[in-house]
């Protein structure tokens, strides 16, 4: 019973942990990186889909990302898309593919980044608190019905903690990484 609570709350930690990483792969750090805009959803022939969908991508450079659409009509939704998202930069378009040149980043925007990210680690951190607080219910709820006794409630928790420890230690040295490659001038 304890094995099984335990368990899920692994699986949605490890989900927690996954998404605050992937959320961390969309801030720019000066370097071209299809992570940026691959996830961009681009208006396709009337319905909203990803951009890593319709085009390859290539980085020949590392502060140029190149874009290429599996169907030429696309081309201008592409465009449209990218100059529509958040990411400040202007699409050049050569009627066969897109090109993204990404300027250096300025040391107040860079410390605007570093800002950003922490809050994704910290919406990271609590959603692996609040896995860890329903395992807890569970857990009780479990000894009070007297499926669990109180010796393995209190191993459980404890092997709770642990996990909940690690899974904050992941999303921490993630940010740690991504901090230094946002510094890294």
């Amino acid at each position: 019973m304890t094995d099984d609570i335990l368990l899920e709350a692994i699986d949605k930690m490890d989900k927690a942990v996954e998404h605050a990483q992937i959320q961390f792969t969309t801030i720019r750090t000066g370097r071209a990186t299809p992570a940026l805009v691959e996830k961009l959803m681009v208006n396709y022939y009337g319905s909203d889909v990803p951009l890593q969908q319709l085009a390859g991508f290539q980085v020949p450079e590392a502060r140029t990302l190149v874009i290429k659409p599996h169907d030429r009509g696309s081309l201008n939704a592409i465009e449209k898309a990218i100059r529509d998202s958040d990411l400040g930069m202007s699409p050049s378009n050569d009627g066969v593919i897109i090109r993204l040149n990404f300027p250096m980043l300025t040391e107040e925007r860079r410390r605007d980044y570093v800002k950003l990210v922490k809050n994704m680690a910290e919406d990271g951190r609590v959603a692996v608190r609040n896995v860890r607080r329903d395992a807890r219910k569970q857990l009780e709820t479990a000894e009070k019905a007297g499926e669990v006794s109180v010796d393995e409630l209190e191993r459980a928790e404890k092997e709770l903690d642990k996990i909940t420890h690690d899974h904050v230690e992941h999303i921490d040295k993630a940010v740690q990484r991504k901090e230094q490659e946002l510094l890294e001038v």
